[in-house]
């Protein structure tokens, strides 16, 4: 484990700088910042969406993923570290389809709300989204672990099922998008 943190303030970013974890200092508004600062509000979006769920299962499944968001902040903070793996993607994907199984099949496009926890599933998924573009930022640069990229595009697919799976469980249901609605 790395060092702990006595004192919270240190003043060496006064400058527009941040430490990363391999020790260097970069701009903090560089790539590399931006990706893990995006997967890190990334992480805090997930943890409004647990604390407003009841289902147990659910809110496992996404507080594994949050502790795979905090893995690949750290391995985005330290240059040439690996810590998500194919496995993680797997282990995504077998969540997917098994929320996925029990939802009718999508015909229409589906609006972001539905109920306060599903808005907050859909915000968080659009918060991976960007999460996913300034890694790929980040990748015209720099080199980043593959995985990464797969992670985070399979994460999103898996917040938008767990959005249309808590608007159904809500009772309220999914809003469909009206494209023939009255102007």
């Amino acid at each position: 484990m790395g060092n702990r943190l006595s004192k919270i303030y240190t003043r060496t970013g006064d400058d527009g700088t941040t430490g990363l974890g391999d020790g260097s200092r970069t701009q903090k508004d560089s790539l590399r910042v931006e990706a893990y600062g995006t997967v890190d509000e990334l992480n805090s979006a997930l943890g409004v969406l647990i604390a407003q769920l009841k289902d147990e299962n659910l809110c496992s499944v996404l507080l594994d993923v949050q502790h795979d968001l905090f893995d690949l902040g750290g391995e985005l903070c330290i240059p040439g570290m690996e810590m998500i793996g194919d496995r993680h993607t797997e282990r995504l994907e077998k969540e997917l389809d098994r929320l996925n199984a029990d939802l009718p099949p999508l015909k229409d496009f589906i609006l972001p709300g539905g109920s306060t926890a599903a808005a907050q599933a859909h915000l968080a998924r659009t918060v991976c989204r960007r999460s996913e573009r300034r890694v790929i930022a980040l990748v015209r640069h720099e080199e980043v672990n593959e995985p990464v990229i797969r992670y985070l595009n399979r994460l999103s697919d898996l917040l938008f099922v767990v959005a249309r799976t808590i608007a159904r469980a809500s009772g309220v249901g999914e809003i469909l998008w009206d494209h023939d609605r009255d102007r």
